[in-house]
């Protein structure tokens, strides 16, 4: 899909010698990868503020430790012993959870959750890769 769209905004004359990412700031658009990405910390959001219909018990184990720097609702990053846990939901999306300010996971509605996050990641954007995988010895 990302090479469809790298190949469509190839065929706007004026864009055609910009990179790809200029390409897609030129014409307001993300890549398939973040929006994919945004999709995930949205149903994030949603499953910790039980705003799903889904019930998945023990997806997600908040950190109960208290920091200074803490959004307040923290995921706990496990711990695993081979390399197939990188698929995994809650190992892929934990450690970009825990970057975001605590005004936007404390949102009180979906659609300010998605408006913070939006203009969030316009300053701040999101790592290009974010998953983080932690192995053990």
């Amino acid at each position: 899909m990302e090479k469809i769209q790298w190949k469509a905004t190839k065929m706007i004359p004026e864009l055609r010698n910009l990179s790809y990412e200029r390409r897609l700031q030129r014409i307001e658009l993300i890549s398939l990868k973040q929006r994919r990405l945004r999709g995930q910390i949205i149903e994030t959001f949603k499953y910790l503020n039980d705003l799903n219909d889904v019930t998945l018990e023990g997806l997600f184990e908040r950190d109960g430790n208290v920091r200074t720097r803490n959004n307040g609702q923290k995921l706990l990053l496990r711990n695993f012993k081979t390399s197939q846990a990188v698929n995994f939901f809650p190992v892929k999306i934990s450690a970009t959870w825990n970057q975001l300010p605590e005004n936007i996971v404390s949102a009180g509605t979906v659609n300010t959750f998605k408006n913070r996050l939006d203009k969030f990641w316009i300053t701040n954007p999101p790592p290009q890769y974010y998953i983080l995988l932690t192995l053990c010895p």
